[in-house]
């Protein structure tokens, strides 16, 4: 099924969005917060603090505390399973999502590495390291097992230990564990995850496909190679065993993808018109797409990632498109949010204002629960 959308406002593919990534209220709502994670497929984590709000946000009446147990317990994990980015997924998922990903991120970084002077050698005798000082003492920090790492002859200094580290983690040795106050611990990887999917290449990458369009849709099939790094010729040809189960959406010459379910929406009553979220920096409703100008005027960009320095703000979105930035100002019950929109000459009218009220109210009790 194909629906032209040539002659609908832009905003409704932020609308939509919103919808698919459960951040339209009581409308295709998702959670607890396993199965939030779940269903967003990925969630781009290597801010963890603003990560736990991403998913606060798309589950009604959680709090940190559920975020922080759900890490705690092993529900959700947070490793790099594409991109070199931290994100949070699902256990299950983790193990072939790094086979999908890891050997491309390897060849990609490979200089690097040569510059840092680690060679699979090294990085085998730190795998050895790690397991053997866990096995001891536990969960260990980072600073901890880099201590271990620099005392066996492997030296840590000039982001060679994060590489180091993250390949460990690459390779399903390692993974984050539980945390410790903002911290999260390293772990055995077969010990935190004993039970594992596993998929062919061409499985695996049509399933990775599906549940991104299902959870990130509308969304083109570069998004998708964009978000995973995987090549656009093995999305293309994975498609082939996704697309039955999705809707084709041509809007203003672009072909977007998206599930029935919100496409339904379409003839329905899309919700989402008088929205107004207070969205964390790297939330997907903005990162998970290479093409953001369906929610984000192009003038605006330098707004959120200023100077192009890869730090991403905070987000105000009204009605599926981001108007601003915001900030919490204080802390404790005299708590407040601070808006900032790009445009100081359009204030909120009186129906986004209670909105925003009401979404301020939603983050600042999250904090507190």
């Amino acid at each position: 099924m194909a629906v032209d959308l040539h002659r609908r406002n832009p905003k409704i593919l932020g609308r939509l969005r919103m919808v698919s990534q459960g951040l339209a209220g009581g409308t295709h709502a998702i959670g607890p917060v396993a199965e939030a994670v779940r269903w967003m497929t990925a969630m781009q984590a290597q801010d963890l603090q603003a990560a736990m709000w991403a998913v606060g946000a798309r589950v009604s009446g959680c709090g940190l505390t559920d975020v922080r147990s759900a890490i705690d317990s092993g529900a959700v994990v947070r490793s790099w399973p594409m991109r070199g980015t931290l994100h949070l997924v699902a256990p299950e998922d983790l193990r072939w999502m790094l086979d999908l990903t890891a050997d491309r991120l390897t060849r990609s970084i490979a200089a690097r590495h040569r510059e840092l002077e680690i060679t699979w050698a090294d990085i085998e005798k730190c795998r050895d390291i790690a397991l053997e000082h866990i096995a001891g003492a536990g969960p260990a920090s980072r600073t901890e097992l880099f201590a271990a790492f620099d005392a066996a002859g492997q030296p840590t200094r000039g982001q060679r230990g994060i590489h180091i580290l993250g390949a460990l983690c690459r390779h399903a040795w390692l993974v984050q564990g539980p945390l410790a106050k903002n911290q999260q611990l390293l772990v055995p990887f077969e010990e935190w995850i004993p039970v594992s999917r596993s998929l062919e290449r061409q499985e695996a990458v049509a399933e990775f496909l599906l549940r991104y369009l299902r959870s990130h849709g509308p969304a083109t099939l570069r998004d998708f190679a964009w978000w995973t790094q995987l090549p656009l010729t093995e999305v293309r040809a994975a498609f082939e065993d996704a697309k039955h189960e999705l809707v084709e959406l041509e809007f203003r010459g672009t072909t977007y993808w998206l599930s029935a379910e919100t496409a339904s929406f379409l003839d329905g009553g899309l919700p989402g018109q008088r929205s107004v979220l207070l969205l964390p920096g790297f939330d997907e409703f903005l990162l998970g797409y290479a093409d953001r100008r369906a929610v984000l005027p192009p003038e605006h960009s330098d707004r959120i990632v200023p100077g192009g320095n890869g730090v991403f703000k905070k987000t105000l979105v009204a009605g599926g498109e981001v108007i601003g930035t915001w900030s919490r100002d204080g802390a404790g019950p005299r708590a407040a949010v601070v808006p900032e929109l790009f445009d100081a000459t359009k204030p909120l009218g009186p129906a986004a204002r209670v909105a925003f009220a009401k979404a301020a109210q939603r983050y600042l009790t999250f904090l507190d629960n």
